[in-house]
């Protein structure tokens, strides 16, 4: 067929690359306070904690105490099915649900945590719970409310597509767990469509569990740095300062969590002080050794 010579026929169009989103402003506060923390040649500390424990109001309370000593806060999304957790985390996810933790009180803790503090704020969730609530609502909640990133450590990369969509579309972060187990191709897939950070595991195991380090931490980084510039965090096991400071000669930030709850659990009746106490410690552990005076 013959077109009009005063018609245009369009050219076709060859697909754009995809890019990802340009980081929010809350994601933006993630790469300033990670930036922040390499300007003063630490790591920075990622602090965890499951929402509403060990109720809303005293939950509430420490994760503001946790924000002073912590540039990261991690909300966990309460969840009695956590293939990750160990002993510590699950019986605090118990002790929130039976609080009556709902969805909103992650959103609203999230808004109160981002509008009084300059910790940057992440989310831990299983997929349930997401899929449950829908993944577009939850992204564009968490994004409203000054969410950073999220982070779903049992949701495989070839069935996270739709969860990426619906995240790239609010402008959170797509962080993936990742482990030195995976195939080098499907390694470099996941941590290419990575976006905020990438969450290598500390150790071996369940979160809270007492292993040393793993010897394969510094290899998997530096595997990790090959494939992409965005930042490694090291979670998963951390349970000392000590152990903290040792993560932290290869990781850019580390997350703690059923540390800070054991102390909260250990003490009963002061359990914000307990977890503030607790961040401080990790927080100390990170700083560089004191400088000798110079005259």
């Amino acid at each position: 067929m013959n077109h009009p010579s005063h018609l245009q026929v369009p050219a076709p169009v060859s697909p754009l690359p995809w890019w990802p989103p340009a980081p929010s402003v809350a994601g933006a506060r993630l790469e300033r306070v990670i930036e922040a923390a390499q300007a003063q040649d630490r790591c920075a500390l990622a602090a965890f904690l499951p929402v509403c424990f060990p109720d809303r109001i005293t939950g509430m309370d420490a994760l503001h105490l946790l924000a002073q000593s912590a540039d990261v806060v991690e909300l966990g999304v309460p969840y009695a099915g956590g293939v990750l957790d160990g002993p510590v985390i699950q019986e605090a996810s118990r002790t929130a649900l039976a609080a009556g933790f709902e969805m909103k009180d992650l959103f609203a803790d999230a808004r109160e945590l981002s509008a009084s503090s300059s910790a940057a704020l992440l989310v831990m969730s299983y997929w349930q719970p997401v899929h449950a609530y829908g993944p577009q609502k939850f992204a564009q909640q968490a994004a409203a409310a000054g969410i950073a990133g999220v982070l779903i450590p049992d949701l495989p990369f070839e069935e996270a597509g739709p969860w990426r969509e619906a995240a790239h579309g609010a402008g959170v972060a797509v962080i993936p767990l990742v482990s030195p187990r995976t195939t080098p191709d499907r390694l470099a897939a996941t941590v290419a469509a990575a976006t905020g950070m990438v969450y290598a595991p500390a150790t071996d195991g369940v979160t809270g569990n007492s292993q040393p380090i793993s010897p394969q931490l510094p290899s998997f980084v530096a595997q990790l740095r090959s494939l992409t510039s965005l930042p490694v965090a090291a979670g998963i096991g951390i349970s000392t300062p000590a152990q903290a400071r040792h993560a932290a000669a290869w990781a850019d930030l580390v997350v703690v969590g059923s540390a800070v709850i054991r102390r909260m659990q250990a003490n009963p009746r002061a359990q914000v002080a307990a977890a503030a106490a607790a961040a401080r410690e990790f927080a100390a552990a990170l700083r560089p050794a004191a400088q000798p005076a110079t005259d």
